[in-house]
């Protein structure tokens, strides 16, 4: 884990992701423009906060470890800079899915 990241929690059930970065070239060598690269979905949990309580008082905890490799929802999400990178914050709940380790 980076350093900045024992700086920053997120609260509740708030994960802290980093996108994907978005392919640059086809597979044959060709250079895509800025327009066709199309929205990255993807992104590795770099921070999660404690987890959502309940009316009762108990935490649920978040369905995601730091590590993680998540399927994002198209729109949504709060931009963080930090440390000059761009991560986004999103809910445990708008996360769309996990991708299992091979």
């Amino acid at each position: 884990m980076a350093q900045g990241f024992k700086k920053f929690i997120p609260m509740f059930d708030r994960v802290l992701v980093e996108r994907f970065l978005p392919e640059l070239k086809t597979k044959g060598g060709i250079m895509l423009p800025e327009k066709s690269q199309g929205k990255v979905l993807e992104a590795t949990v770099v921070a999660i906060g404690v987890g959502a309580r309940k009316e009762n008082g108990t935490v649920v905890p978040p369905s995601v470890k730091v590590g993680d490799k998540v399927l994002l929802p198209e729109y949504g999400g709060t931009k963080v800079v930090l440390e000059e990178k761009e991560y986004f914050l999103f809910r445990d709940g708008d996360l769309l899915g996990k991708f299992e380790s091979s």
